[in-house]
């Protein structure tokens, strides 16, 4: 879909896109948060704790596009149909933009009709949270990044086996790393896993 059609349904479906500028709550569980990372030989590691990723506004908003803090920080949503890895089929993780989680893989993507990149489970449970979302009317299950709290979209029970659910996300939220591209994440010795 090209940029014109993308800008005039944000126009039209404006109360999806402008955000609700109410962040995340962080964990009362303290300043860590058990995750698996991409290890040293390309693979996730065992379940490990590392240091939650906590910035002030400003910093993210250094730090991301206009689009991408609007929706991973501020839980907005991006039109249907034009967000950038809608029709990525390319093999790879799908990493938060924030903190560079990862948080889904190719494998498990569908196309789920809806316009929203689709997964059926993310790549580990640990490195995603939800929680319930009730703006806008609605009732809906919030999927956040366990490492930032960055707002990724929303999960639905709606999707293929072998879950059943359906992880549908924003582009803006996510980068994508292609298979045999991933960058290890150095872990401080003496992590507690």
């Amino acid at each position: 879909m090209n940029l014109k059609v993308c800008f005039l349904l944000s126009i039209i479906a404006a109360g999806c896109f402008l955000p609700v500028m109410t962040l995340a709550q962080e964990s009362s569980q303290g300043q860590t948060v058990k995750v698996r990372l991409i290890g040293s030989n390309g693979v996730l590691t065992e379940p490990i704790i590392v240091p939650k990723v906590q910035k002030t506004d400003a910093e993210w908003r250094k730090q991301l596009t206009a689009e991408q803090y609007e929706i991973a920080r501020g839980r907005g949503t991006e039109p249907a149909f034009c967000g950038t890895l809608l029709d990525n089929h390319r093999e790879g993780i799908y990493h938060c933009v924030c903190c560079g989680l990862p948080l889904f893989a190719s494998d498990s993507k569908f196309n789920s009709g809806t316009g929203w990149p689709s997964f059926f489970q993310p790549v580990a449970k640990e490195n995603v949270v939800t929680k319930t979302d009730n703006s806008f009317g609605m009732q809906r299950t919030e999927i956040l990044c366990a490492r930032c709290g960055a707002h990724l979209g929303h999960v639905f029970d709606d999707g293929p086996p072998p879950t059943g659910l359906r992880f549908c996300l924003n582009s803006a939220a996510l980068t994508f790393v292609d298979k045999g591209k991933e960058v290890p994440e150095v872990v401080k010795p003496g992590a507690a896993k």
